[in-house]
Order: C-alpha cells, then sequence, then structure tokens
C-alpha cells in the first residue's frame, strides 16, 4: 500500500507556470517560487519516498462517528460565534457575516477519488446545513485545505468573495470561480466593515510534483468585533511573535495541533502541540482552539495523540485546559 501511494504520486499534474503582474512583483517571488525567509520547507522527493517506505505509522480506527449540529440561519450581530466544522474547517460569524475557513467536505484529502487520506469523521455540519456564507478564506494549495470540488459547490449555492493567496485564485478560476481576491503577505481586503489581512507563515505550497512553490501560502487575521488569527497550517517560527507585535494581541487563536509526526519530516511545516502552545504565547491569545486533527490520516502519530501531548504542553506551561481547547466536532464557541 505504501508503495502504491508512492507511485501515485507520479501521476500529479503540474500547473501552469504562467505567473500574474502582481506574483512577479512581490518581493516574496524570488522569479521562480514564493519563499519564507529565503528557507526551503518542503522535503524532497526522496525524503517523501524514505518517510512512507520506513516510517512507523500508528494505525486509526476506519470511522469514528460525528453527532452532526444544525446551525441557526439567522445571523449573528452582538457577539462571535466559531463552530468547528472539521480539520481547519471553522465557521466564523460576526457582524452579520459568515466566513468559512479552509472547507473541506469531500471523503478524501486527495487529487484521486480512490486513494489518499481518507476521512474518519463526518463533517459536523452537513455541507446544505450551512447558512449563507460570504466569505472563503484559503491559507494554502493542499489538498485538505484547497478541496476544489467543496469550492465549487459553495460558490455554486452561496456566490462567496474567496480571499487566497498570490497565484491560488488561477486555480479557482479555471474551476468557474469568478469572485477570488489574492493577496501578498501583509496585504489586506476590507468586506462589511470586516479586515482580512493576510500574514506570513512557515510553509509552502503544491498540488504536483512540479509546481512547488508556485503560489503563496500564508495565515489570517480577521479584524472583525474580535481579533481572530487562522493559521491554516504552519510549522513553529517567530512569525508569531513578530505578528503580535505588528497586530497586537489575540482574541481567539485557530491553531493547528495535529500531523506532526516522524518530526523529521514535518517539523519545518506543522506544529506539535507543545509548539501549538507556545505560539498560543507568542501571539498572546485569550482563547486558542486546536484543530487539524482527528479528521485525515496524514502522518504517523495515533489519532489521539494530539489531545494527550496538547494537555501535557498546557501542563508543562501551566496554562488553564480552558485557554486552549481541542474542541469535539460540532463545538460551538459563543464568545462576547
Amino acid at each position: 500500500m505504501k508503495i502504491l501511494f508512492v507511485l501515485s504520486i507520479l501521476f500529479l499534474v503540474a500547473c501552469s507556470s504562467n505567473h500574474s503582474v502582481q506574483t512577479l512583483e512581490s518581493k516574496n517571488f524570488n522569479g521562480d517560487v514564493f519563499q519564507f525567509k529565503s528557507k526551503n520547507i518542503d522535503k524532497s522527493f526522496t525524503d517523501l519516498l524514505k518517510w512512507k517506505i520506513f516510517g512507523k505509522s500508528t494505525p486509526w480506527p476506519e470511522s469514528i462517528p460525528v453527532k452532526q449540529v444544525k446551525i441557526d440561519k439567522k445571523r449573528v450581530s452582538n457577539e462571535t460565534h466559531i463552530t468547528f466544522i472539521n480539520h481547519s474547517t471553522f465557521l466564523i460569524q460576526n457582524k452579520g457575516i459568515n466566513i468559512l475557513t479552509d472547507p473541506i467536505w469531500s471523503d478524501r484529502a486527495s487529487p484521486f477519488s480512490f486513494m489518499g487520506p481518507k476521512r474518519v469523521r463526518k463533517p459536523a455540519v452537513k455541507l446544505n446545513d450551512l447558512p449563507p456564507i460570504d466569505i472563503v478564506l484559503i491559507g494554502h494549495n493542499h489538498y485538505d485545505h484547497l478541496d476544489i470540488e467543496t469550492l465549487v459547490k459553495l460558490n455554486e449555492a452561496h456566490s462567496p468573495t474567496f480571499i487566497v493567496g498570490l497565484g491560488v485564485e488561477k486555480l479557482l478560476n479555471e474551476n468557474g470561480i469568478e469572485n477570488v481576491i489574492s493577496l501578498d503577505w501583509h496585504q489586506t481586503v476590507t468586506r462589511d466593515e470586516i479586515v482580512y489581512r493576510f500574514v506570513p507563515c512557515q510553509h509552502w505550497s503544491a498540488r504536483g510534483l512540479f509546481d512547488r512553490n508556485k503560489t503563496l501560502w500564508g495565515s489570517f487575521i480577521i479584524e472583525a468585533d474580535k481579533r481572530i488569527y487562522f493559521a491554516s497550517d504552519t510549522g513553529y517560527a517567530d512569525h508569531f511573535q513578530k505578528q503580535y507585535k505588528a497586530y497586537g494581541k489575540m482574541d481567539v487563536s485557530l491553531l493547528p495541533i495535529g500531523a506532526y509526526e516522524p518530526r523529521w519530516f514535518m517539523k519545518e511545516q506543522h506544529l506539535n502541540p507543545r509548539e501549538s502552545v507556545m505560539a498560543h504565547l507568542d501571539l498572546k491569545s485569550k482563547l486558542t482552539i486546536g484543530m487539524h486533527f482527528g479528521t485525515f490520516k496524514l502522518t504517523d502519530e495515533g489519532i489521539n495523540k494530539p489531545t494527550e501531548e496538547l494537555e501535557a504542553a498546557l501542563t508543562e506551561f501551566g496554562i488553564k485546559k480552558n485557554e486552549f481547547i481541542a474542541p469535539f466536532f460540532g463545538q460551538k464557541f459563543r464568545i462576547r
């Protein structure tokens, strides 16, 4: 099965390398690829082969039941509501606006319908049960964060504005999604009195073997009634401290806690729970909600390891459990 997975990668189709004027003018683009501090975060294909062939992976259950929840279609104005749906997908409701982050409703985080990481938990909200969606935030183009099948369905049903990193708009346009705004790091767009700021993080991008880092990845700071940090996906680096210094304390941070083993392969690109706690402290976050765990088996750790190691890290750093929460699927947070 490991060999099948590796061989399947060879069939991935590269994205076109035609770059927009905006991309070519970005100081984060070196003329060929985007970079974070001129570092190569992604591992080589040889490293990928080594991990997939010789790695030791803890099995996950095939399926875990999820009690799906209904969302009130009434718009939220006087509070901030945040519902954890699955993986890195949250519904954020504030100032009468409904926002989705990295939405994925497909059964696999993969370019294939027949293989690749398959979900073990259903989304906690059915796609058809969503309230009207106004904004969709996409942190980067990896398959577990940019699920084009879901995005097409959202576009057809809700006609939202999609906010993405530079270059990602091309994939969406090719799939009939026209209402797209692409941002460079530290650029902002304001819609209905809410500011969306795209900020750097230590990660990378690709949907095939030959399009690595051709599009920009990042995190979002949402400035509404509350300041909300949506990491999307990242390794640990000093960008958290820098963003606190530049933009202030976060009321709520949505940070990854899963998909981090083996560390020799994942450390530069994915936070482990201890590093997530360090990021929580760097951002001076009042409340942090964990994500990127328990949905798709992307790496080697067991399904319960992220929550177990998060609890240990909170104890180590003396942080109250109600300040950094690993949510259950469908959990709603009401923040006044």
